[in-house]
């Protein structure tokens, strides 16, 4: 068994595989757990994915939202165990792999179209 082939195997057993499929767009509510001296919570963030970082155990996610009227982006390693869960809200309709450009747009103008499955 040679080293690249162990390194995938403990990469695969660290994975989580109860995952809803995020695609770019998407409305999520991602649920963070806060350490709070020694107490924990889990804290949701609400937001958009704006871009998709897909590498196995490294990927991650960006989330944009705007708090108090600034726009605030976080990028989430999705496989790390800080994160409770991801639950998706809603879809978009989008024809961009990144959604850098809503960061220039403020107010109304940052709506995205609603995405409707046929098969839901």
């Amino acid at each position: 068994m040679n080293l690249f082939s162990t390194v995938k195997q403990i990469e695969t057993a660290q994975m989580k595989q109860n995952l809803p499929t995020l695609l770019v767009g998407d409305t999520v509510a991602v649920g963070v757990l806060i350490q709070e001296g020694n107490k924990q919570r889990v804290q949701t963030y609400q937001g958009v994915i704006i871009a998709q970082h897909r590498s196995g155990l490294n990927s991650t996610v960006t989330v944009r939202k705007v708090f108090q009227g600034v726009g605030v982006e976080r990028v989430f390693p999705v496989h790390s165990p800080i994160i409770q869960k991801f639950e998706v809200i809603r879809r978009a309709k989008v024809r961009r792999a990144r959604l850098y450009y809503l960061r220039d747009r403020v107010g109304k103008a940052t709506r995205l179209k609603e995405k409707f499955d046929s098969n839901s």
